[in-house]
């Protein structure tokens, strides 16, 4: 005998369930665990390149070294334009945002990503011939594009407690803290504003492997 109209509608309604969990899992991996974003620019290669695909870490955010890349929330620090006038701020909405982007929606948040360079109460300073020194002592960087100068302006500044100094690996094509040392802040990132830290590189294949 073929099933009536309500039993059809019934096991249908028993698949929501699952489905609307899954959809709910999906959502808290992405807002507590991992997250993954798109790299729209070229001011991190030849580390991350433009279309590249990387996949951020959200667990031990606020532990961070120098030589670190991260994504932060530069709405307040690094954007000229406020968050998405659709989005509540804060984690409500952090959470909003991640739920639709996994459904490819783009709500406008500022989310950049960069080097750690510096981080609370070191002194970084940079010339051009001589290169990025913090607390006097020189550091290497061999992730900076072959030819490419540590700074095209010589700058020197104190990092507050719980900050970063971030650049760009690419300099010449990058706006980072050097960009906003005349602002308010500085260009200072807050600690609590970085979203993660970039593990892993998974798009293009040819270019899959870890990122540090």
């Amino acid at each position: 005998a073929e099933p009536s109209a309500g039993v059809g509608s019934r096991r249908g309604r028993r698949w929501l369930v699952p489905i609307g969990v899954g959809i709910l899992l999906v959502v808290l991996l992405r807002v507590l665990v991992v997250q993954s974003y798109r790299v729209p620019t070229s001011s991190m290669e030849p580390a991350v390149a433009a279309g590249d695909r990387v996949a951020v870490t959200k667990i031990g955010a606020g532990q961070l070294e120098r030589g670190d890349v991260i994504v932060f929330d530069g709405t307040e620090v690094f954007a000229d334009t406020e968050r998405s006038r659709f989005l509540p701020g804060g984690e409500l909405g952090r959470a909003l945002a991640a739920a639709a982007s996994t459904f490819s929606i783009d709500l406008g948040e500022q989310d950049y990503l960069k080097r750690v360079a510096a981080t609370g109460g070191e002194v970084v300073a940079c010339t051009p011939k001589g290169g990025l020194v913090v607390d006097g002592d020189p550091v290497a960087e061999p992730w900076l594009p072959e030819d490419e100068a540590p700074c095209s302006t010589p700058f020197e500044v104190e990092v507050p407690p719980d900050h970063l100094f971030v650049l760009g690996d690419n300099r010449s094509e990058s706006a980072d803290s050097r960009s906003h040392l005349g602002d308010p802040g500085g260009g200072m990132v807050p600690v609590e504003t970085v979203i993660g830290h970039v593990s892993w590189r998974y798009w293009p294949l040819d270019r899959w492997g870890s990122v540090g």
